[in-house]
């Protein structure tokens, strides 16, 4: 199985699953304050504009840092260029913590560019999780589950895909499960938000093979 590569602020590398498969996690606190380095590619979906940057949290997961997103845009997103999965995991604690027409945090993956990817979030203003696969540039309803999502909590999301199976869970329940086949082959990982949402995110992990529970 092909390595994923090193970035920076690699908090630690550990074996999961089955074979060579590895998983990494980024908390974002070897990165100075400001925008996020160059393994970061950051934009939009649609119209208006992103702003991720690192900044200091004293309730972050990991601390001293977090990732906010308070641009405003119809779907803010980053990608970590250099994780490229077929199959694997994606998981991300995040905080919403404000927005009128919205209250999301989400994750990509199969990633190819702005404009095609998976996404799943959770909603703090609507109280559900959903997963979306976005084809050029449009975004497109797989399946969507009320959930408890209070808004200023840490939540963890995450989802687990393999071929055409994908599993979506918010704080250790599964919420979704269901076989998609819309977008194939590896992409890159990364954040992702929607509209106005203000969102923190910390301890970004992912992986080839799904961990261990």
């Amino acid at each position: 199985m092909k390595k994923l590569p090193r970035i920076l602020a690699i908090v630690f590398v550990t074996a999961v699953g089955m074979g060579n498969a590895m998983g990494e996690t980024v908390n974002f606190d070897a990165f100075s304050p400001g925008a996020l380095p160059t393994e970061w590619a950051c934009g939009v979906t649609g119209s208006g504009s992103s702003r991720w940057t690192v900044e200091p949290a004293a309730d972050a997961p990991s601390k001293p840092n977090v990732v906010k997103q308070s641009g405003v845009g119809d779907f803010p997103w980053c990608a970590l260029k250099g994780a490229s999965l077929a199959d694997g995991y994606v998981e991300v604690k995040f905080k919403a913590l404000s927005g009128r027409s919205d209250q999301a945090g989400g994750v990509m993956w199969r990633w190819k560019d702005g404009n095609n990817y998976y996404v799943a979030r959770a909603n703090a203003l609507e109280n559900n999780v959903s997963l979306y696969y976005t084809t050029n540039g449009r975004r497109n309803t797989i399946k969507y589950v009320d959930a408890p999502v209070p808004r200023n909590q840490w939540h963890t999301l995450r989802v687990e895909f393999a071929g055409t199976s994908m599993k979506v869970s918010l704080n250790g329940k599964t919420y979704i499960d269901v076989q998609d086949k819309r977008i194939a082959g590896a992409g890159a990982v990364g954040l992702w938000t929607k509209a106005d949402s203000v969102t923190a995110f910390d301890d970004f992990a992912y992986g080839a093979a799904a961990q261990p529970k």
